[in-house]
């Protein structure tokens, strides 16, 4: 048993749910012993088990007569959301004198609360009073750790309320004032720097400079070959180009058993390519009357022998 407790205070900070599961095991031995259960609570609240927390140190506080952990159980209660819950168990230890630290706690929980319940101008006058009345960053001087962390939540208050410039007064006169960053707002400061330097570091070419120019045309003359190679695919298929079908769509004549596009030819008659087709299959001899020439020219550029008379 003895060996659990001690595993489960090593290791509460760094791995809470793995100190709660000894904190477990050592109640599991000696359930009766309030430390025991004191060390199951508190193991418990770290690891984000707000109801065996709460039951826990309940038992614990019934078991020893101890109240200390008052401000503990209304946070629970806000965890589990029952923030009203919370304010009762909050009014019940104000009315009973606490000390100085869990005072800071329990105002810490009474503010949380209020902003539970929507209440955000109640939870803001809950820390101003806990900082002495209309506090101002400049006033806050050489805090202990208890009013750094009222001036903490104060500052998170007014940045959640959207007055960005005033709690940023907050956080750094906080981070002035606690050079260890017991508070961790140094090291808020310290990630948004260095978010703000991997963003100028990377840049958005597609937000400013001259590669936001050249990203534009680019997308212009990509944007304009599309549409121009769309425009080249769609022309055959409607029909745009004369000619483009011309063969498929003439008549035809059927001369010889050979069927011919039914074109203009002027003087030339059907006859007269129906005897000259006859001619070419050698069915009839060439007529000597009539002059085709102008149907069976010789292509340009071909030498054509000239015809000696006939002698006698």
């Amino acid at each position: 048993m003895a060996r659990h407790l001690v595993a489960a205070g090593g290791l509460l900070d760094d791995e809470p749910e793995l100190a709660l599961e000894h904190a477990r095991a050592a109640r599991d031995r000696a359930s009766r012993i309030a430390a025991v259960r004191e060390a199951v609570g508190v193991a418990a609240y770290h690891a984000g088990d707000y109801a065996e927390a709460a039951r826990e140190l309940r038992a614990y506080a019934r078991m020893s007569g101890d109240d200390s952990y008052r401000a503990v159980l209304a946070d629970c209660e806000r965890a589990l959301g029952r923030p009203e819950n919370a304010l009762r168990l909050v009014q019940d230890a104000l009315s009973s004198e606490p000390g100085e630290e869990e005072l800071v706690e329990l105002r810490l929980v009474e503010s949380g609360a209020r902003q539970d319940l929507g209440e955000a101008a109640a939870a803001a006058l809950v820390l101003e009073a806990a900082l002495g009345g209309r506090p101002t960053p400049a006033a806050l001087g050489n805090p202990d750790l208890g009013q750094l962390r009222l001036a903490t939540a104060y500052a998170e208050l007014l940045d959640a309320r959207g007055e960005e410039e005033l709690a940023g007064d907050w956080f750094a006169a906080i981070a002035a004032a606690d050079p260890d960053d017991l508070t961790g707002v140094a090291a808020l400061f310290a990630d948004e720097d260095d978010e703000d330097d991997e963003d100028d570091a990377t840049g958005d070419p597609a937000v400013d400079g001259p590669a936001a120019d050249d990203q534009v045309v680019e997308e212009q003359v990509a944007q304009e070959e599309a549409v121009a190679q769309q425009d080249g695919a769609a022309d055959p298929a409607d029909g745009d180009h004369p000619g483009a079908d011309d063969a498929a769509q003439l008549p035809t004549t059927e001369i010889g058993g050979v069927e011919f596009a039914d074109v203009d030819f002027g003087d030339v008659s059907a006859d007269d390519i129906e005897a000259e087709v006859a001619e070419l299959l050698g069915e009839t001899p060439p007529p000597v009357e009539r002059d085709h020439t102008r149907l069976f020219q010789e292509a340009p550029g071909h030498d054509v022998p000239e015809q000696e008379p006939p002698t006698d």
